[in-house]
């Protein structure tokens, strides 16, 4: 039989709200709200009669944890004085207009024991998602002001104290929240929910405006079943190797770089190749090469926990390095973790052990490189050494592999170079986006790692709608920082299918082709 790689299935999924789930929303709507003014049953279900596509929920290991709901309107109705009741149909969503040019935001949900996993955030994201493919002007509603109530005496009026928040001078708890968010304030909506004690019946009235509302040219799309967004934010760590003292000392500093890259906004972060070396520092004993490395993958539970929660709670797709991991055989893999903001963990194992790494640590080669489907589209996997086999590049893009992420880890210049260099090349071949995230630093005392030269960088093809030189970020060498970089997937389609060269479209397969080869155990 063929091998399979580990799968684990997602704990955490936002998906469209069914009937079936209207006991579990009449009873989180009345854990936040209490029963009194929490949703009924007849609610929820005309809710999902009018505008079935609008309504979404939130579900970790089985139990619905978030809930939004909302409905098309017109715009003079929208963005006129109102409120809550009458706008909703007191919460029937039955002003719903199919033709309706605005998505209202009539409710969202979150129970108190899951906030800090960024479920709203993640809510508040699929409404944009929905107002962008139904290429509507934007989302209105009318937002609490939790602070009001408290700060009143202080700043004298309702008025005073939004503008305060909205300038920065005052943080409100939700509406610094929205406007952090991207939405903008138009005006204040009085008695919107006049038992709103906390917000004094007041609401923000506030409005995200489409982005892509006057830009949908026709064009092919990138090969994938799925929406893609229009742009995808990625981070590359380039992570300072140094001697610590505890596992929970390294979960600290992953933690720290992942929730930067999430304060940023970023879909992916990817941390370097065999990043997890620098536990070893943690032993005092002596060992040799082959015994710190089978000592290092007794770690493995701890690494795969640490970064699938993080993925899940910061909200942010981790592409973790790479950590040496012991096999049901004996043999040793060096393998990647990546771990979705689902809570799916997915890997993807080093297929070319560099001659070091095979003769000092006895790593063996994995035997498959197959995407990962995220919500941003396909993405695959190379660990360093892997990108100078054009081979791999080439596998992964046939399965529709929009980016690549390489993490890498090298001693000198001259050995970066090699993987920096093959990684443009790969760029440019395949027409993808390439990512590559180093190490930098020492760790003197552990064999084999004493020395890193990094300088991370993500990579573009090499033609008009990407950076001049192909570089959409780069580094400092050997400093410990942290890239971003915005990938537009749609000039990704441009480029593939009207670029001044178009290598997919332009191979000879009458002449050549590349054949993986499914190897039996």
């Amino acid at each position: 039989m063929a091998r399979k790689t580990s799968e684990q299935a997602p704990k955490l999924q936002l998906r469209l709200a069914v009937p079936a789930d209207v006991p579990q929303l009449v009873e989180l709507t009345a854990r936040v709200y209490t029963a009194e003014w929490g949703h009924s049953a007849e609610m929820l279900r005309s809710q999902q009669t009018h505008f079935p596509e609008g309504q979404f929920v939130v579900e970790y290991e089985g139990r619905i944890v978030g809930y939004c709901a909302t409905f098309r309107i017109d715009e003079a109705t929208a963005l006129a004085p109102h409120t809550w009741v009458q706008i909703t149909g007191g919460g029937m969503a039955s002003r719903h207009k199919p033709d309706g040019d605005w998505l209202y935001g009539m409710e969202v949900v979150v129970h108190p024991d899951y906030r800090g996993m960024r479920i709203g955030q993640r809510l508040y994201q699929a409404r944009k998602r929905l107002c962008q493919e139904l290429k509507l002007r934007g989302i209105v509603f009318g937002g609490r002001i939790p602070g009001l109530a408290r700060n009143l005496a202080r700043y004298g009026s309702a008025e005073a104290y939004v503008q305060a928040v909205v300038e920065g001078r005052r943080r409100d708890q939700t509406l610094s929240f929205q406007l952090h968010n991207d939405f903008e304030l138009v005006g204040l909506l009085r008695n919107y929910v006049p038992s709103d004690y906390d917000s004094l019946g007041y609401a923000a009235h506030l409005v995200w405006r489409n982005p892509r509302l006057m830009d949908h040219p026709d064009m092919p799309s990138v090969p994938t079943p799925q929406r893609l967004p229009d742009s995808v934010r990625v981070a590359s760590v380039q992570y300072q190797q140094r001697r610590i003292t505890s596992f929970e000392e390294f979960a600290t500093q992953v933690e720290y770089f992942t929730d930067i890259a999430a304060d940023y906004s970023a879909d992916f972060v990817t941390f370097p190749e065999l990043i997890t070396l620098q536990l070893l520092s943690i032993e005092n004993e002596e060992l040799s090469p082959v015994e710190a490395i089978r000592k290092l993958s007794h770690y493995t539970p701890q690494v795969k926990e640490l970064f699938s929660s993080l993925a899940v709670r910061y909200n942010i797709n981790i592409i973790g390095g790479s950590h040496p991991t012991e096999q049901p055989n004996g043999d040793i893999h060096n393998v990647c973790y990546v771990c979705l903001r689902d809570g799916s963990i997915h890997e993807r194992e080093k297929l070319h052990p560099t001659p070091s790494e095979r003769t000092v640590w006895n790593i063996s080669g994995g035997e498959s490189a197959a995407t990962i489907q995220t919500d941003c589209g396909p993405i695959g996997v190379m660990i360093c050494y892997d990108s100078e086999f054009p081979e791999v590049a080439r596998h992964l893009t046939d399965q529709g592999a929009l980016i690549l992420f390489v993490p890498f880890c090298t001693d000198v210049r001259e050995g970066y170079l090699r993987v920096r260099y093959c990684s443009q090349a790969r760029a440019i071949e395949n027409q993808c986006y390439v990512v590559l995230s180093g190490n930098v630093g020492n760790l003197p005392g552990v064999n084999n790692f004493d020395i890193q030269y990094g300088q991370s960088c993500i990579l573009t093809p090499s033609d008009f709608p990407f950076a001049r030189d192909g570089i959409a970020a780069d580094s400092t060498p050997n400093i410990e920082t942290v890239l971003f970089a915005d990938l537009s997937l749609e000039n990704l389609a441009k480029a593939r299918n009207a670029g001044a060269v178009q290598n997919l479209k332009d191979r000879r397969f009458d002449l050549y082709q590349t054949r993986w080869h499914t190897l039996a155990r």
